[in-house]
């Protein structure tokens, strides 16, 4: 039990380095696993404030910014002022963002079943629920 988060860690790692090897699989450069986030949410919404993407994805505003100008200057997202607010500033996907979706999910999906390969039905749920109790326990 001692070794759990230095355990969880290198799941993390490794995932991360499985979805960037995947992406350049795929001949895509720039986007790392981080960006996997704000994606996941605009492919759900169609726009999102920053303000609502930070607390969507559990991030500050200044790393949401530093995130969302790199898929802006890879040209996936781009930003939109409001005419009634100047301050608020929308984050929507382009037609190249959207474009990404297939692949995303292909990658997602490709992720989910290495990583549950061997694992019944049963014990995925039940790992899944002991994962999301660790992070509820964790604030």
């Amino acid at each position: 039990m001692s070794n759990s988060i230095s355990l969880i860690s290198r799941i993390h790692e490794k995932a991360n380095k499985f979805i960037v090897s995947e992406l350049e699989k795929q001949g895509i450069s720039g986007i790392v696993p981080s960006h996997g986030d704000i994606l996941a949410v605009l492919f759900e919404f169609e726009k999102c404030t920053m303000k609502e993407l930070a607390q969507k994805i559990h991030r500050t505003k200044a790393t949401l910014t530093v995130l969302v100008d790199k898929l802006e200057k890879l040209e996936l997202v781009t930003r939109e002022k409001t005419d009634k607010d100047s301050r608020i500033t929308y984050i929507r996907l382009t037609k190249k963002g959207q474009a990404f979706k297939p692949v995303f999910e292909e990658i997602s999906q490709n992720l989910y079943t290495k990583i549950y390969t061997n694992f019944s039905t049963e014990e995925a749920k039940s790992f899944n629920a002991l994962l999301k109790k660790i992070n509820q326990n964790l604030g």
